[in-house]
């Protein structure tokens, strides 16, 4: 058996053009070289696996070669110290005295300090002195994943490089120059799986593509990616999403069934469905599309579900499965609580098409236009009821009693009640009604005349005195309450309490009827707020009201006096 070395120690960088996305920073320490402008302190500080310790070698290598490429060894002027280990104050004095020893070979002894983080407070302190002014052969790499935890007074005398997070291209890039170099055949969105579940670490990113090499062999494809790193797949989100849109409210309860029989936990699946939503929502715009970090082959997949998805649903689904996401770790039954969120998601698009669907009074002038002549329904008269219901009972008398001059009473006991109107004036209405719902109303057809804030409250004003006239005088004293504003082509109203609301909301549709059918404009809508602030002003005391109606009838204060009464 061959020993075996892993890609990260393999394929280790040897240069600055081996390491992968710090362009800026690499650039920065080649200029810095050349130009003989480098500190004698410098902090490379980062997330791990992004390439500090790699370039504090590649750096120490050319700092004695004086920036050109050779095979000489300095490896005697290379010192690497691991504080994670060495943090005491003797380690940090024996690194001291060192310092002041000049090199035997090239022109520089570089001591490489990784987390640096890990010395105690006494070792910062005795360190300070020979960081602030080492000697001139000497120059400190300083290497560390926690920057905060380096006391101020170190930074100060350091010059700091940020490493920054590898993207998943870059990351998916380079994986697919090793899959060359070891003659495996990798699927893009495999290597993309890879890169992501890195989260933008060169390291653990070539790990993981050893552990997956190993276990599909030189074929590298996207199923046997997820299997091996038990990963949700691309597919149950667009599976999801399907089913979604398609209010398929069963598939969707077992599609969910069969991701938790796999072992994946019901958290992760829902805070994936919210990241597909934003992805499908970063795919409807080409500005942002490239937002989206997934393989060719997957980003025309959701360009395409992208279509199919409106932006007020994609935004509302986002919400729902984020509230979700966040109230998984509090919740008693975890299960019950992702599938309500599903059920919701599922419900959105059927809900919207109801809310959506408006409430026209169409006048008949419309149903003309389209061809359809609406049904007389003729009411019948009081009198050809009453001779209606005369003729059915006198079929029912024998004749033997109707022959008879002597008035008799025939109770039979299977006459039922009868409405006023005939079984034909019904039919044919119902009919009528039948023909208009199949009618599909084409809201530009309607009528959209312009008219001023100052004729709606004529024709609001109008309306109220017709309620009066009617007897409706509760419904009239509520729309008296507060004067309609008009804001473009809906009526704003509002109401010091509920009770007000739901009676103006109960009768909105003859009120808007009639307000539409005068004004000859059907755009017209009506929005109704509770204020709680009217609802103040409109409760009195029992002394605000005496004094109200003191006002109007001063008499009122005489009958007190007159019987001695209290307010």
């Amino acid at each position: 058996m061959e020993h075996f070395v892993v890609s990260a120690r393999k394929y280790r960088p040897q240069s600055f053009k081996d390491v992968v996305g710090q362009k800026a920073i690499t650039n920065t320490l080649l200029n810095a070289i050349e130009n003989n402008h480098l500190a004698q302190a410098l902090l490379f500080t980062g997330p791990r696996g992004v390439g500090k310790t790699s370039c504090a070698r590649i750096l120490a290598k050319m700092i004695n070669s004086d920036g050109n490429e050779t095979e000489e060894d300095f490896a005697f002027n290379i010192f690497e110290l691991d504080a994670a280990s060495n943090n005491s104050v003797d380690d940090i004095r024996n690194l001291t005295d060192q310092v002041r020893i000049p090199p035997q070979v090239g022109k520089y002894k570089v001591y490489i300090i990784d987390e640096v983080h890990m010395l105690s407070q006494a070792a910062f302190n005795a360190f300070l002195k020979t960081l602030e002014e080492p000697p001139k052969h000497c120059i400190f790499i300083l290497a560390t994943t926690e920057k905060h935890k380096i006391i101020p007074t170190i930074l100060s005398r350091c010059q700091i490089f940020d490493f920054k997070r590898i993207t998943v291209t870059d990351a998916k890039e380079y994986l697919k120059y090793i899959a060359e170099e070891q003659g495996i055949t990798a699927e893009d969105d495999a290597l993309h799986i890879i890169a992501q579940k890195a989260d933008g670490a060169m390291r653990d990113a070539l790990s993981i593509f050893d552990r997956v090499v190993s276990f599909s062999g030189k074929n590298l494809t996207r199923q046997a990616v997820t299997e091996n790193l038990n990963v949700l797949d691309y597919e149950t989100y667009f599976e999801s999403t399907d089913l979604i849109l398609e209010n398929k409210i069963p598939e969707l309860l077992l599609l969910f069934n069969k991701t938790l029989s796999k072992g994946f936990d019901g958290h992760h699946y829902i805070a994936g469905l919210a990241s597909h939503f934003r992805d499908l929502l970063v795919s409807k715009t080409e500005n942002t599309i490239e937002l989206l970090e997934v393989g060719e082959q997957t980003k025309m997949k959701y360009l395409e579900q992208s279509r199919k998805a409106s932006r007020e649903f994609l935004i509302q689904g986002i919400n729902l499965a984020n509230d979700c996401d966040l109230k998984y770790k509090t919740s008693k039954n975890q299960r019950l609580l992702v599938e309500l969120c599903l059920m919701q998601l599922a419900s959105i698009t059927f809900d919207g098409e109801k809310k959506n669907s408006k409430h026209y009074i169409i006048p008949a002038s419309y149903f003309k236009k389209k061809g359809i002549t609406p049904v007389p329904v003729n009411v019948p008269k009081k009198e050809d009821t009453v001779n209606e219901e005369k003729s059915t009972e006198a079929k029912k008398v024998p004749n033997n009693q109707l022959n008879t001059g002597t008035p008799k009473i025939v109770l039979n006991k299977d006459t039922k009640r009868r409405s006023g109107l005939s079984l034909s004036s019904l039919k044919a209405k119902k009919e009528h009604q039948i023909k208009q719902m199949e009618v599909v109303v084409d809201e530009e057809d309607l009528p959209k005349e312009p008219f001023t804030e100052e004729e709606l409250l004529k024709t609001w004003n109008t309306y109220v005195d017709l309620l009066i006239e009617k007897g409706q005088r509760n419904l009239a004293s509520i729309l008296s309450i507060d004067t309609p504003k008009l804001k473009e082509t809906t009526i704003h109203l509002e109401f010091p309490n509920a009770t007000n609301k739901v009676e103006v909301e109960r009768n909105q549709y003859n009120l808007l009827g009639y307000i539409r059918k005068t004004l000859n404009n059907y755009d017209i809508d009506l929005s109704i707020e509770v204020n709680e602030v009217m609802e103040k002003k409109y409760a009195y005391t029992s002394i605000e009201k005496f004094e109200k109606l003191k006002e109007k009838n001063p008499n009122i204060e005489l009958l007190r006096k007159t019987f001695n009464l209290n307010v």
